[in-house]
This record gives structure tokens, C-alpha cells and sequence, in this order.
């Protein structure tokens, strides 16, 4: 006599392999170090594009030149600036955990920088609409156009000094400390910062009391460093991210201890 079984025949399951999760930490370093080297690459031409109207603001205002590279130099500037403040908030949630005093301080300079750096393009933007709508004013209007147009360039090259003159050395002081006291990066690197941070300062010093122009041998000597601690920063932390061993450190006990204790 034949049995007919009435048990439920087995369903072998076979569970799908885990995903490897990405890892947070090398996310923020490479969003930091592109967003640096964005900063790098955006301030490069401005020099050039904006060398017309900065050698020759009266002529560029009656109409000599193309405004084309002033439009794009201002585009560039605006990149920049939202890059950099972009380089502070998405390191903010790492440099926190070093410092909470230097993570704040650093995404303060960034704002302070970012805001000169938008005043002066705004300033550069408004002298193309006076070329635009006053070129051709003669008389004592010409003459109003012309002192107007160069008050509003000088005030663009003010803001380059306290902007992209000044700053940079204040970031460098915030977050060279924070690198080199968490060893996130080899310590060479928050070193040419820190370093650069004093020089790029007397730099700018020399620069409002007259003794050298900004863009001059003496003026790009000072400021190297901080553009070799710059550009290497962000060319590590893409290529290479946040050492784990300095990774780990944050994690373990010292990462758990009370917030007022952090410097």
C-alpha cells in the first residue's frame, strides 16, 4: 500500500550576500578633497580674466575690451566661494570630533571669505552694467561714470585682499590644527599650513600699509605655502582619504568623552 506523505516539501532559501557598505568617513575625505581642488582650480584664471579692468578700469568703462572674461572670472569667483564654505561643512562632522572650538571657527572663516568674495563680485558685475548703460555719456556724466567705475574696482581689490588674502591663513590656523592634532593626514601636510598661516598674514599687512602690491614676486613668495598646504590637502584626502589608524583613534575612548573636554 502506497503512503502519501502530507509534510510540506522544503523551500531552501539561499540568502543574498550582504552589500558592502561604503564607508562614511572616506565619502566626507573625498567630497572635501574635491571640493578643495575646486577652489584651487576655479581661483587660477581670475588673475588673468580680470587684468583688463583691474590695469585699466577707466578704458574698460568708455568701452575697451570684451566683457566676456570679466563674466566668466565672476562666475569662477562665485564656484569659489561656494566651494570653500562647501569644504568646511562637509568636514565639519570629522573636525567636530577633534575640536569643536576650531570645526566651528573654521566654517565661520569660510562664510567670512565666501561673503568678500561674493562683495567683490558684485562690485566687478556692476561696473559691466555701467559699460552697458553709460558708455557713451560725455561731459561731466563721463567723468561720473569713470570715477564710479574705478571706486567700484578698488573696492573689488580690497575685498581680494581680505578675502583671498586674509582668509586662507585664518582657515589654516582652524583646520592645520585640527589635522595636525588628529593625524587624519600625514602631519607634514597641517604643518606647511600652520606655517603658511603666519606668513600669508604678514603678506597681506604689507600689502594694506604699501610696502608690496598683492600680485608681486614678494606678495607669491609668502603666500606659496598656502597654496602647497592647499593643493595637497585636497589632492590627499581624494587620492587617499582620512588615515584609518587616526580614523580608529576618533572612535575609541577619547571620541566618548564629555564635550566640554574638547578642545
Amino acid at each position: 500500500m502506497t503512503r502519501i506523505s502530507t509534510a510540506a516539501p522544503a523551500i531552501r532559501t539561499q540568502r543574498s550576500a550582504p552589500r558592502p557598505t561604503s564607508n562614511p568617513m572616506r565619502r566626507i575625505a573625498l567630497a572635501g578633497g574635491l571640493l578643495y581642488l575646486l577652489t584651487f582650480a576655479a581661483s587660477i584664471p581670475q588673475l588673468k580674466l580680470f587684468s583688463q579692468v583691474v590695469d585699466d578700469p577707466e578704458g574698460f568703462i568708455t568701452g575697451h575690451g570684451s566683457t566676456t572674461p570679466l563674466l566668466w572670472g565672476n562666475w569662477l569667483e562665485v564656484i569659489t566661494a561656494l566651494a570653500g564654505i562647501g569644504t568646511a561643512v562637509v568636514l565639519y562632522p570629522v573636525t567636530r570630533r577633534v575640536s569643536r572650538t576650531a570645526a566651528i571657527g573654521f566654517v565661520t572663516s569660510r562664510v567670512v571669505e565666501a561673503c568678500l568674495i561674493i562683495v567683490g563680485v558684485v562690485s566687478l558685475l556692476t561696473v559691466v552694467t555701467l559699460r552697458a548703460d553709460l558708455a557713451g555719456a560725455t561731459g561731466a556724466r563721463a567723468d561720473a561714470v569713470q570715477v564710479t567705475g574705478h571706486a567700484l574696482v578698488q573696492l573689488r581689490q580690497w575685498t581680494f585682499l581680505l578675502g583671498p588674502g586674509i582668509m586662507p591663513g585664518i582657515n589654516a590656523l582652524f583646520l592645520g590644527y585640527v589635522m595636525y592634532r588628529s593625524r587624519l593626514v600625514p602631519r607634514l601636510i597641517p604643518t606647511v599650513g600652520l606655517i603658511g598661516a603666519p606668513l600669508i598674514l604678514a603678506s597681506a599687512t604689507g600689502t594694506m600699509f604699501g610696502l608690496w602690491d598683492q600680485v608681486s614676486s614678494v606678495g607669491a613668495a609668502l603666500a606659496l605655502p598656502i597654496a602647497a598646504w592647499e593643493f595637497s590637502l585636497g589632492l590627499w584626502l581624494t587620492v587617499k582619504g582620512f588615515r584609518p589608524t587616526a580614523v580608529a583613534a576618533l572612535d575609541g575612548p577619547a571620541a566618548t568623552r564629555p564635550a566640554g573636554t574638547t578642545a
